[in-house]
Parts: structure tokens; C-alpha cells; sequence
């Protein structure tokens, strides 16, 4: 049986990004996706430099400026020159609308494809996306991941959907359902109903809280939640006794 531990958001902030590598570092947590038009981007990579983290471009199309030229992707930034927020994607989605304009998501795709090579020096094990669902953002990941031969995941389209023949399956997002959340028994329980012909993928947000993720984020302390038991040596070893083989992206 394997596993894909997977943490979201490196970038996103600072403290999220101190998360990330103590979880790295304790050894579950082997693939962190990079939002490389973040501020805190290159703090990120430069936190897990020497580890065998696997990083894949976690594109961010809803938060902060954009990795493009401005002028070259107007209808996917407001009046102030951000990414339009995540709830106008929701609400666009919900009505059957595009806003978009294939052309200069492409663009804004290419560019952070480029910026994460420039912040780590090589290319993502994958593209994926960051929050939102949106049509011409699936396809731009789709474009610029076989213009560069990179594997790609979003919204039904995908290269990762498959090893050796056998299925590639996302677990739910837990720590984003409403109520109590418990990351432990959530990855009990996902344990229990895996399959041994599948990899599985645990989808995690570890982190910690800075002002950033409070002022931009409504995933806050369940972020934490997942730090504490990624780096639990209890969990550790109870993953160990299951059998679980550890995996990566690179390794898909």
C-alpha cells in the first residue's frame, strides 16, 4: 500500500512555511506544493533546501499579485492589480460563467511555471492549482505542463492518474470539512478503506498562523492540527506498522 503525503501552500505565508519544513523534517510529509507568486515563496524553498522534499507548482490564480505582466492578463486581476478572490471563481463556477480569457491564463501559468524554476532550479514534479475551480485555468496547467513534459492534475484532467496501471486516489480534504477535525483519525479512517492496487493521496495544509494567513485564509487552525500529528514519531511509527510505503510525485 502506498501513501502520498502531500502539503499545500508553500508561500502562501512565512509561518506556514516554518510548518511545512518541521513536517518535512520529521519525515511523513514528502511533497509540498509552491505557490511561486507569493511573497514568501523563496523563503519557502529556501527552508527545505537539503531536504529530499519533492515540490511541484501549486498555481495561484486567487491571491496577491501575479507572476505576468499586469497588462498582459487584465480580466484575471480587480481594480488594484490582484487576483480576483477565490469566491468570485465559486460564484462563477456556480453560474456556469467564464470571466477569463484563455489566452493570458496561459500566460500567467507559463509565468509562475518560470518563476519556480528560477526559485528552485529545476522543474515541478507537477502542476496543480491553488483554491479555485475554473475552466481556462485547467486547460493553461494542461498547455504549459506538455509544452515543458511536466505531469499535471486538476479538475479531471490529469497525467498522474495512473501506475503501473493501477489508480491514483485524492482523499478527501478533510481538514476543509465543517466541524471538529481530527487529522489522526482522518488518516485512520482513510487507511482503512485504501486499497492495496492504489496510492493513495493524504492532502494536507500544514502550518502554522501569522497575520497573513489570518487576514487571507479561512483554513487557520486546522493547519496547526496537521503540523502536530505530521510530526508526531507515534504516528510515524504507526504508519511504519501498517505496512505504508512512503511515495512522491517524482516517483509517479
Amino acid at each position: 500500500m502506498k501513501f502520498l503525503f502531500r502539503g499545500d501552500d508553500l508561500g502562501y505565508s512565512e509561518a506556514i512555511n516554518y510548518g511545512i519544513e518541521k513536517c518535512v523534517k520529521a519525515g511523513l510529509l514528502m511533497n509540498a506544493g509552491l505557490m511561486p507568486n507569493r511573497p514568501a515563496a523563496s523563503h519557502g524553498v529556501n527552508l527545505l533546501k537539503g531536504t529530499k522534499a519533492c515540490l511541484w507548482q501549486h498555481t495561484n490564480i486567487c491571491l496577491g499579485h501575479p507572476c505576468a505582466d499586469p497588462k498582459k492578463i487584465p480580466s484575471l486581476l480587480n481594480e488594484n492589480g490582484k487576483f480576483y478572490g477565490s469566491r468570485v471563481y465559486r460564484e462563477a463556477w456556480k453560474e456556469g460563467k467564464e470571466f477569463t480569457v484563455l489566452e493570458e491564463m496561459v500566460t500567467e501559468v507559463e509565468a509562475q511555471y518560470q518563476r519556480f524554476v528560477e526559485l528552485t532550479g529545476c522543474k515541478p514534479a507537477l502542476i496543480d492549482a491553488h483554491g479555485v475551480r475554473n475552466h481556462n485555468l485547467t486547460q493553461a496547467i494542461k498547455i504549459t505542463a506538455q509544452k515543458h513534459g511536466v505531469k499535471y492534475f486538476f479538475d479531471g484532467e490529469a497525467t498522474v492518474g495512473t501506475d503501473g496501471g493501477k489508480d491514483i486516489y485524492n482523499c478527501p480534504m478533510y481538514s476543509m470539512r465543517p466541524g471538529e477535525y481530527d487529522p489522526l483519525q482522518c488518516l485512520k479512517d482513510a487507511v482503512a478503506d485504501a486499497k492495496a492496487d492504489r496510492i493513495h493521496v493524504f492532502i494536507c495544509h500544514p502550518g502554522y498562523l501569522d497575520a497573513e494567513v489570518f487576514r487571507c485564509s479561512s483554513l487557520t487552525v486546522n493547519r496547526t492540527k496537521e503540523v502536530e500529528m505530521l510530526c508526531d514519531p507515534a504516528v510515524k511509527k504507526w504508519v511504519e506498522q501498517q505496512g505504508i510505503q512512503l511515495t512522491t510525485y517524482n516517483d509517479i
